[in-house]
């Protein structure tokens, strides 16, 4: 669901992507990532996870921007209206709304640990209440008040994280980062899973936004401007600030250089830029799987932002963590199953693509192999015993491509043969 005559150009599309990714989810993955290889590997396997994490957005994002509609309304071909509705929007939906209250809750925690340092005392429920609050008010205006927002902040962060960056590496900081070796050992490939997991929920969503776009040429620009070079920075940053302050948590960080202000600032726009989008994609998402009327699309945004809010004010985030990883780990497929079909069987034109009605079963069962192979690695931590699998969500990408294409020619050929012999 769009605004009416809404058109972005990709420079803009390109700020909201960059605010999506200087965030705090960020930097904590470029800690995660040096504590199990050194400096160099940690980028390297960082700039192929999103190097992937691009290309999916580019052909998700163009498929939108050909048929000027929302990721969901474009499902409607692959897997049948009511499977876009009641299967993918559902698991966007949840999804959406839940990391937007726990950004929130990160929001409200480091701001009531902030007032802590002058003695005031802010309960962190309701902190992550007001900053959720706030959070929620740019999303509902859509994509424009999302650019702006990002104008404004996307230079502050990007300021505050490069000399945050050049204190660290002063007086054998970088000595330090060039010689550190972690005591633990992480795969080169786990650290790329690691690296598209963290956003493949944005590549799916891509759609969301470049709907907005013009030409095809505009979505690509858009996604590798504003995905490649800022990632890769937050990657760097958080490894930087994992060897040198022993935390990747920018606000602990400018505490440490006694500048604690600053910090807490570029925590709140952090999280601010990155849940907007959340709250905007999950308003589409709930549009679709209710069948809500155009009009009442900010009231949808509001929803999603609103339960988020209140699910992070009252705690219970804390048990819905595993639920959302599970689900995060399921979405990925989803793009392997839309890619084949416009890419390869529709040819990447969109007047070969059509609306279908019900249920496209080939596409669920295409979508739920893949999704089972990839959550299955997120199950089997939840029991301590099971055998620890590596988590690839690249691999049920790959394998719902594969199915999907693969039996649509077979039931394809299958169909001309009864034609025939009839």
């Amino acid at each position: 669901m769009k605004d009416k005559k809404v058109e972005q150009s990709w420079q803009s599309l390109a700020f909201i992507w960059v605010g999506s990714k200087i965030s705090v989810p960020g930097l904590l993955l470029g800690g995660t990532l040096v504590a199990g290889m050194p400096f160099w590997q940690a980028i390297l396997a960082s700039l192929v996870g999103h190097a992937v994490i691009v290309l999916g957005m580019i052909l998700q994002g163009i498929q939108s921007s050909d048929l000027k509609r929302p990721t969901v309304q474009v499902a409607s071909q692959v897997f049948g209206e009511q499977g876009a509705q009641k299967v993918i929007a559902i698991i966007l939906a949840i999804s959406c709304l839940g990391w937007f209250g726990l950004q929130a809750n990160v929001a409200g925690e480091a701001f009531s640990q902030f007032l802590a340092f002058y003695d005031v005392a802010f309960p962190v429920w309701l902190s992550s209440l007001c900053w959720g609050t706030v959070m929620l008010l740019s999303a509902i205006f859509g994509v424009k008040i999302l650019s702006w927002l990002n104008y404004i902040a996307v230079p502050f962060l990007l300021a505050v994280v490069v000399y945050a960056v050049a204190i660290s590496v002063t007086d054998g900081g970088w000595a330090a980062v060039m010689n550190y070796q972690p005591e633990a050992h992480m795969p080169f490939l786990s650290g790329v899973s690691v690296s598209i997991g963290s956003f493949a929920l944005g590549a799916i969503i891509a759609g969301d936004y470049s709907q907005y776009v013009r030409k095809r040429s505009g979505v690509a620009k858009a996604s590798i401007v504003g995905v490649l070079p800022a990632g890769l920075l937050m990657i760097a940053a958080g490894a930087i600030f994992g060897v040198t302050s022993a935390t990747a948590d920018i606000t602990l960080v400018f505490s440490q250089l006694g500048m604690p202000v600053i910090g807490v600032i570029a925590m709140l726009l952090a999280t601010w830029t990155t849940n907007a989008v959340n709250a905007f994609s999950g308003g589409i998402a709930i549009v679709n799987v209710f069948n809500v009327s155009k009009e009442k699309q900010k009231v949808a945004v509001a929803a999603a932002g609103g339960i988020g809010t209140i699910l992070a004010a009252i705690g219970i985030l804390d048990y819905f963590v595993p639920i959302m990883n599970v689900l995060s780990a399921m979405i990925p497929p989803v793009a392997g199953v839309m890619i084949a079909s416009y890419w390869l069987i529709q040819k990447g034109d969109p007047d070969n693509w059509y609306e279908v009605a019900g249920i496209n079963w080939l596409g669920v069962i295409s979508w739920f192999i893949g999704a089972t192979v990839a959550t299955l690695p997120v199950i089997l931590e939840f029991f301590p015993n099971a055998p620890q699998l590596i988590n690839q969500p690249l691999i049920g990408v790959i394998l719902s491509f594969i199915i999907y294409y693969g039996a649509y020619k077979i039931t394809a050929k299958k169909a001309v043969n009864k034609n025939i012999d009839d």
